[in-house]
């Protein structure tokens, strides 16, 4: 299996971990969070990784160089200015008929070869791992009609979502609509997508899963890695 591994961002919302080092090289247990993906990948059958990088490259390059200390074969692409989170694939060669994309600061157990599996087995063009999330409103909702009178109440409500981890498995042919060195991103390519009714797919994973953007999100998954990653590195 091959992946992408988009690693270009500033990580502004990890600020101040990310004042020296670009956001995938911010340690956990000691490693930068992608070599935990990166292991994460080979142990689940992948064997090539394209990073795409552009801030602070050369930091990346550095520190995960070739790919053999992960048992990988690993090249880089570079973006010569900022171009989102789905335009940077355009910019690589010699990609496969179906290959993973993955966010540079996901921290997971998911079984990639199961996702692709997944992903072949429905003939999409894109398939986006999901996971379960619940969001708690603190305050008493209050839905009002036209005239300003209240018609519903409900006393500190919860909602239930999926959202995107950040784990995708596209099809070549999806880059067809992504232009050329301009931005676009993951949200424009669905919306682009949903509108041309194409088959999108959602693979469902609710094991252990973190996004680090935010300094919360990466102080609480240093205690949670102890628990559910540490034995397999």
């Amino acid at each position: 299996m091959q992946a992408v591994i988009l690693a270009g961002g500033k990580g502004r919302r990890l600020y101040p971990f990310t004042e020296e080092i670009p956001k995938p090289l911010v340690e956990l247990n000691g490693e930068p969070i992608i070599a935990h993906l990166l292991k994460q990948m080979q142990r689940c059958g992948v064997s090539e990784v394209i990073i795409a990088v552009h801030h602070m490259a050369d930091k990346i390059q550095q520190a995960i160089g070739n790919g053999s200390q992960f048992n990988l074969s690993i090249r880089y692409s570079q973006e010569e200015k900022e171009l989102s989170t789905v335009a940077p694939l355009k910019l690589i060669s010699s990609l496969a008929d179906d290959f993973i994309v993955a966010n540079g600061d996901i921290l997971t157990d998911l079984d990639f070869s199961d996702l692709m599996n997944n992903h072949k087995d429905t003939s999409s063009k894109l398939t986006v791992a999901v996971t379960k999330r619940r969001h708690h409103i603190d305050y008493g909702v209050i839905e009002t009609d036209d005239n300003s009178n209240i018609i519903s109440f409900v006393e500190k409500p919860t909602s239930d979502y999926l959202v995107s981890c950040g784990i995708y498995v596209f099809a070549k042919s999806v880059l067809d609509n992504i232009p050329d060195n301009k931005p676009f991103g993951f949200d424009n390519l669905m919306h682009l997508l949903l509108k041309q009714k194409s088959q999108i797919n959602s693979y469902l994973f609710e094991n252990f899963w973190y996004d680090i953007g935010r300094p919360s999100d990466y102080e609480k998954a240093q205690t949670e890695f102890i628990k559910y990653f540490k034995n397999k590195n």
